[in-house]
């Protein structure tokens, strides 16, 4: 990553967190019709035809309630009971063979005081509803000082729901020690390579040092019993994971590749199609401006994809 790049992903991340900024860009008519791209609409009804339309691509799916920036128990609330509704939804439909949810502890309530009990409490409620319509959980993972916290909330679901997943960021200096840990049997765990802004004594910085660490990290879960699910839409990394997977035996279905709804999708269905297991993470809501905006800081052309619509071309 080069100097400019930098500086512009930083702006863009900063950007993620500004209320300005997200009342500036809705009115522009624009954005919300550049926002589908990534996020295929606001209602549980949209959500689930993206899932659909992908299913019948051969593709799985990881479904997102966008919240981040919750400020009240109540507010948690609201957000466990979205994702209720999606777990009752998916069942009813008989989706939940081809898709799972993922979950912020911050949306559940992690960030609020006390927040570590609250957060546990809604995420097991999801788990609990999940388990009893035949899907999963993935427990997403947010900016380095959650971590820890994340963690140790992952660690008390899988005593009860050892099919409860968690998220490691390859571009963390700790992460390799952590798929150690994590790499055992029954461990679902998402490799990622970070896209939130982090200081230098916590992250590498440049792509060749994130990329080394990705490669990494997914060797270590590569040759651990656990089910990898690594995440990336970097060329040089899906062939670096299927390098890893004729080295360790492992055959399609083992592990699964991960990509975002609205990127590379004709890759996502080239590898379905060769046999692979994929599968989209699908973001739904109306809070989606903090997403939207760190995937059009993860990749320049999707920055340039945002220019061109605002330019009308």
């Amino acid at each position: 990553m080069n100097s400019l790049e930098g500086l512009l992903r930083n702006a863009l991340l900063a950007a993620a967190r500004s209320a300005r900024l997200k009342a500036m860009a809705l009115r522009l008519p624009v954005t919300a019709a550049v926002v589908r791209r990534f996020v295929p609409g606001e209602t549980i009804a949209e959500c689930l035809a993206a899932v659909r339309a992908l299913a019948a691509d051969g593709l799985h799916a990881s479904i997102d309630f966008l919240g981040e920036d919750t400020t009240s128990p109540a507010q948690a609330a609201a957000v466990r009971d979205g994702y209720l509704e999606v777990l009752a939804r998916l069942s009813a439909e008989g989706l939940t063979g081809t898709a799972e949810v993922s979950v912020k502890l911050t949306a559940l309530g992690l960030g609020l005081p006390d927040g570590r009990g609250l957060a546990l409490a809604h995420a097991r409620e999801i788990c609990a509803a999940a388990s009893a319509a035949g899907t999963t959980v993935t427990v997403d993972m947010e900016d380095h000082t959650a971590t820890d916290a994340t963690l140790g909330v992952l660690a008390e679901l899988r005593r009860d729901y050892p099919d409860a997943g968690g998220v490691l960021q390859a571009y963390l200096h700790r992460t390799l020690d952590d798929c150690t840990l994590l790499s055992g049997e029954d461990s679902r765990i998402r490799l990622c390579k970070g896209a939130y802004a982090e200081p230098a004594e916590v992250a590498h910085q440049t792509r060749e040092e994130v990329s080394t660490a990705y490669v990494a990290c997914a060797r270590v879960l590569m040759a651990g019993d656990g089910f990898p699910m690594l995440a990336t839409h970097d060329p040089e990394m899906i062939a670096a994971v299927a390098e890893l997977a004729a080295q360790y035996g492992r055959e399609p279905g083992s592990y699964e590749f991960q990509m975002l709804y609205g990127i590379r999708s004709d890759e996502q269905r080239r590898l379905a199609a060769t046999g692979e297991a994929v599968r989209v993470y699908v973001p739904f809501g109306t809070d989606w401006w903090g997403y939207f905006v760190r995937r059009l800081a993860e990749r320049p052309a999707n920055l340039l994809f945002f220019l061109r619509a605002l330019l009308g071309r």
